[in-house]
């Protein structure tokens, strides 16, 4: 009877949260398929059903090419990210060297900088390369790692056993190989967990593009929201049924992500936890 009990009441505060959760989607999604007059009436099942409104954000702003921008850089941003923080934690996790445990303290000390100490100086430096106002910003930092990403994966490389890596090394294998075609497919679960990890977050990144984006034609889909709202929110058109559709479409892609990589979101974060 206590264990029945146990987990009635387990259940249900899941569902509670569950719903905490959904719930502003939901009506977010609700939201979408009202008429202007509407939006903000409350209801989740709208008592005016209508698709004008996925008609008419796509004639309002450029919502495809912003969608386009902010797919080039995620993926650019998680690809890149991945490989050199995995590059990283490889050197720290598998070579032996004087000074490994000092360096990789100043690593990690890395991600107690508030990002507002160094936005100016890094805002000056491709300012002087001339790459204000491209895409290139919104990416490029990440060619140099992430300390965040560097000690998940490092986690990982630690508890894979190195007897596959010293036969390899016996059998020729140089470092580069024993790298690429022995501990990243290892290492596979904690490589997606990276990869969802920053693709989510470079998706929905509005700080930078804020930042080093000026013509609409760049801007990627949180920044094209922010003009929308400018333009129909607060101090605008309030046509607020046009916002409410551009974010759900902008969300959309990133649920659909998470379902496909969810078995291996689940088993990287599982088994990175659990390495020392």
């Amino acid at each position: 009877m206590k264990r029945r009990i146990r987990l009635i009441l387990t259940w249900t505060a899941l569902s509670a949260f569950a719903v905490a959760f959904i719930y502003p989607f939901v009506w977010l999604l609700s939201a979408s398929f009202k008429p202007r007059g509407e939006v903000f009436d409350h209801r989740i099942l709208p008592e005016t059903f209508t698709f004008d409104n996925y008609i008419k954000v796509w004639q309002e702003a450029p919502l495809a090419l912003w969608m386009f921008n902010t797919l080039l850089v995620t993926v650019l941003a998680a690809v890149a990210v991945t490989i050199t923080s995995a590059m990283v934690a490889w050197g720290f996790a598998y070579f032996r060297f004087p000074g490994r445990g000092a360096l990789f303290g100043v690593v990690l000390a890395t991600m107690m900088l508030p990002g507002a100490v160094t936005m100016i100086p890094v805002f000056l430096i491709w300012n002087s390369l001339g790459m204000v106002g491209t895409l290139t910003p919104l990416w490029a930092q990440n060619l140099f790692g992430s300390a965040f990403y560097i000690f998940l994966l490092r986690q990982f490389f630690l508890g894979l056993p190195r007897e596959p890596f010293e036969a390899a090394k016996i059998d020729g294998a140089n470092n580069w190989k024993i790298f690429t075609r022995i501990a990243l497919p290892l290492c596979k679960p904690a490589v997606v967990v990276t990869l969802l990890f920053e693709f989510q977050a470079a998706w929905t990144d509005l700080m930078r593009p804020l930042i080093y984006l000026r013509d609409s034609s760049t801007f990627t889909v949180p920044r094209g929201l922010k003009a929308l709202l400018d333009q129909f929110g607060f101090g605008g058109e309030w046509h607020w049924e046009i916002v409410m559709t551009a974010s759900v479409i902008t969300t959309i892609p990133m649920i659909i992500l998470f379902f496909l990589g969810q078995k291996h979101f689940v088993k990287g974060i599982a088994t990175t936890g659990s390495k020392g």
